[in-house]
């Protein structure tokens, strides 16, 4: 495994580079690392893409320490990622809370985004109930490695204990950086969602524990856009391309042809 790294202001950005075609941008979800792609990757690949996997600011071979964890500046390092690559136009997937910062992306640098994926994302600003319990559970690696574990729904990957305990470890000393990505800032994604004309597809886990009605969060998140459309993936939690990559890749390879073409 090869990690590349992109220099920003601020420190470096790790990714890793896998098969050739067309470009697709993997964002990784709060607290995890490029690996929680590992079993999307090579079925993307094997369809003819060439696939980046980043750890987002702060996390997993990325620097440790930043001055802003914003969807602005996440999605910034990942227009970054895709200038070291050639200037694309990329296709931008972001995992829950990297779901904001596509839609920075898109909206910023259109010359260099194709089409955007959201997976879970949050559409409602958190309220306090939510960010007590954020608090919580970001109190320290093992909290949050606990809490991942409950993210999924009826089926988890056979190897999620191994990838779960690299990820608790990756996190010591890094606990701010979680915490960062998910903070409240302003202006949310959905003030710059109109201005993304490209198209959008939103995949949600119909089983997400994180919303009470998962169905209704995809269609709030699609409603955001002028072009999108929003997919369920069955039996699945909050990281479909964990528990179920099959059909994970299956919607996502269906809108890279649309991508491909826009």
């Amino acid at each position: 495994m090869e990690i590349s790294r992109v220099v920003r202001d601020g420190g470096t950005i790790a990714y890793e580079v896998h098969g050739a075609g067309p470009l697709v941008v993997l964002s990784h979800a709060m607290g995890e690392f490029r690996a929680a792609f590992r079993h999307l990757v090579p079925r993307l690949v094997a369809a003819g893409y060439r696939v980046a996997a980043v750890d987002v600011r702060g996390h997993g071979d990325s620097s440790s320490r930043w001055p802003s964890y914003t969807p602005a500046e996440v999605g910034a390092d990942l227009l970054a990622v895709v200038r070291e690559l050639g200037g694309g136009p990329a296709t931008l997937v972001g995992a829950s809370s990297s779901g904001a910062a596509v839609v920075f992306a898109a909206a910023d640098a259109p010359e260099l985004v194709n089409g955007i994926v959201q997976i879970g994302p949050f559409v409602a600003r958190p309220n306090r109930l939510l960010l007590l319990a954020q608090d919580l559970v970001l109190l320290s690696p093992r909290l949050f490695g606990l809490f991942h574990r409950t993210r999924f729904a009826d089926v988890r990957p056979a190897d999620d204990a191994a990838f779960r305990r690299e990820m608790v470890a990756r996190l010591r000393g890094r606990m701010d950086a979680v915490r960062g990505v998910v903070a409240p800032v302003e202006p949310h994604w959905t003030e710059r969602a109109r201005a993304v004309r490209q198209p959008v597809l939103v995949l949600m886990g119909a089983k997400d524990p994180d919303f009470r009605d998962p169905a209704a969060q995809a269609r709030a998140a699609r409603r955001q856009f002028p072009v999108a459309e929003a997919r369920m993936i069955a039996d699945s939690g909050h990281y479909p391309y964990a528990d179920q990559p099959d059909a994970t890749a299956a919607d996502l390879i269906e809108f890279l042809a649309v991508t491909a073409r826009a």
